[in-house]
């Protein structure tokens, strides 16, 4: 298969494309860019670049009232990981850990259009949006079971077979106080965007959705791009190559 690349030097990646070999090919050459460039927004197509390790993003290349979308799949030179026994929680958060609730997979169209609402659509672009949620709603197998004890929260069967688009709600006393959405693939959680309505709920959220992921056999979290928050959650910055072998794994 020969790799195409664009006038500015990014790898595109067409339908007809194996993903993995495009990724290998990333990783043998030194591909020193965090993106990739695409234009296919079909379910099928996303779904083959995230079991990859792409995280999706997308960009209105248009300067007129017509939009021109096309698809920036991300492989972070430098991505931010939460391995489980890293996670650090600081006094002044763990005080404010049991007044909340968090529900996994929980308003998840809420949750991605309060996301769009809060931060913009600058990459989550309709298209993107909509792609993303057709994929939660196609998805061919039963994802939610219950445990066996008593705690009554929702766990995943693991490992998804297929990248299945999922939320983490954050409640206080009934009310939706932070929330974000990301992507399974495997025992991997990979986050995409999250909001906060309220100061330090999104921290409280990101520490109890680590440990639900911890709780339930999840590998680690995959945070995405880092960020200084990121890591004074425990997350710490992987190159390419490292992060490719522990989702392949």
């Amino acid at each position: 298969m020969y790799i195409k690349y664009t006038l500015s030097g990014h790898i595109y990646i067409s339908p007809e494309d194996d993903c993995k070999t495009i990724v290998d090919a990333a990783l043998a050459t030194d591909y020193n860019e965090d993106f990739f460039i695409a234009e296919d927004f079909s379910p099928e197509f996303f779904s083959r670049l995230m079991k990859e390790g792409f995280l999706i993003m997308s960009v209105n290349l248009s300067t007129g009232e017509i939009p021109d979308y096309v698809l920036f799949p991300k492989l972070h030179l430098q991505r931010s990981a939460l391995f489980f026994k890293n996670l650090h929680v600081k006094k002044s958060i763990r005080r404010l850990l049991n007044r909340y609730e968090l529900r996994p997979d929980a308003e998840f169209e809420h949750i991605i259009d309060r996301c769009v609402e809060v931060h913009g659509g600058d990459w989550l672009t309709p298209p993107l949006v909509e792609v993303i949620k057709e994929l939660r709603n196609t998805y061919p197998f039963p994802v939610l079971t219950c445990h066996s004890g008593d705690c009554g929260h929702p766990v995943f069967n693991l490992p998804l077979s297929d990248p299945y688009p999922a939320s983490f709600a954050l409640y206080k006393d009934g009310q939706l106080a932070a929330g974000e959405f990301g992507v399974i693939c495997g025992n991997v959680y990979t986050s995409y965007s999250g909001f906060y309505n309220e100061k330090n709920a999104g921290t409280v959220q990101l520490i109890h959705t680590a440990r639900y992921l911890r709780e339930n056999g999840f590998s680690f979290f995959d945070l995405g791009m880092p960020l200084d928050y990121k890591t004074d959650l425990g997350a710490v910055n992987i190159n390419m190559r490292e992060f490719v072998r522990l989702f392949r794994t």
